[in-house]
């Protein structure tokens, strides 16, 4: 008998694809029911929209198969490159719900499976505290945006990771340019002329600031976006306190960055 998804499922899922603030546009809603052969049920409220076409499809066909085509469909990464900024919130969002079922969408839009979640209220709890001591600290608005319990469902490295994400955003944003990792730390906070200058670089000591913080943030990206392509997360045990001290430490890169300039170039 295939795997259904049961009523609360397809809520929350509807829920978070047809969230006001991260979800999809009405029009998008639209071609991606034609793209996966869905009847579209017409205009009302996004989540119930989008719910009413999955049950609908479910029902008749006794199987989740169009439901799980609409997600791969609506969560390709290159559907959002001209607003790159909608990607994550919607995709974290989702995998909130997806978790119930045993699903989650990875980084690279393809869904896996994994354990099924039963444990928000404490995924909650300790989004709840993890916030509140950085809020005591003083950490940047942009770092606290990743303390949500969907990120902690399993443990405090997502809050980290994503937050460090967060600072390339960051200097793309700042700069124009579309690298990653240590090539767009390169370019942007290194060589003699950088495109983002933390100091007025007219002293050896102030060169030298510059230079150990393009080093600083490029250990950091090269910490948690590289390595962990390659290893489960069960390898990579974080504590609250870990957690707070780096997400201290992205702060201060936030910070650096925000109060950066660009140097006037021949």
């Amino acid at each position: 008998m295939a795997q259904l998804f049961s009523q609360d499922q397809l809520e929350a899922i509807a829920g978070a694809l047809g969230d006001t603030d991260t979800g999809l546009k009405g029009t998008e809603i639209a071609m991606l029911f034609a793209t996966c052969q869905m009847t579209d049920p017409g205009e009302m409220t996004k989540r119930h929209r989008i719910y009413n076409a999955f049950a609908a499809s479910q029902n008749a066909r006794q199987d989740r198969t169009r439901i799980l085509g609409f997600i791969r469909h609506a969560m390709r990464p290159a559907r959002y490159s001209r607003e790159p900024h909608r990607y994550e919130p919607m995709r974290a969002s989702l995998n909130q719900a997806l978790a119930f079922a045993g699903l989650v969408v990875s980084e690279a839009g393809k869904i896996e499976t994994v354990e099924q979640a039963t444990t928000l209220p404490e995924a909650q709890r300790r989004a709840k505290e993890l916030r509140t001591d950085l809020e005591t600290r003083g950490v940047h608005p942009d770092v606290l945006r990743f303390c949500r319990a969907e990120l902690l469902a399993d443990d405090y490295f997502h809050a980290v990771q994503e937050a460090v994400k967060s600072v390339a955003d960051k200097m793309r944003v700042m700069t124009g340019l579309t690298d990653d990792g240590g090539t767009l730390v390169d370019r942007v906070l290194g060589g003699d002329l950088p495109m983002l200058a933390i100091n007025p670089r007219g002293t050896a000591s102030e060169r030298s600031e510059q230079s150990g913080f393009a080093n600083l943030t490029k250990g950091v990206f090269g910490m948690f976006r590289n390595p962990t392509a390659h290893e489960a997360r069960i390898h990579w045990p974080m504590t609250k306190t870990d957690a707070e001290d780096l997400l201290t430490l992205v702060s201060l890169i936030h910070r650096r960055l925000d109060a950066s300039h660009m140097p006037p170039r021949a």
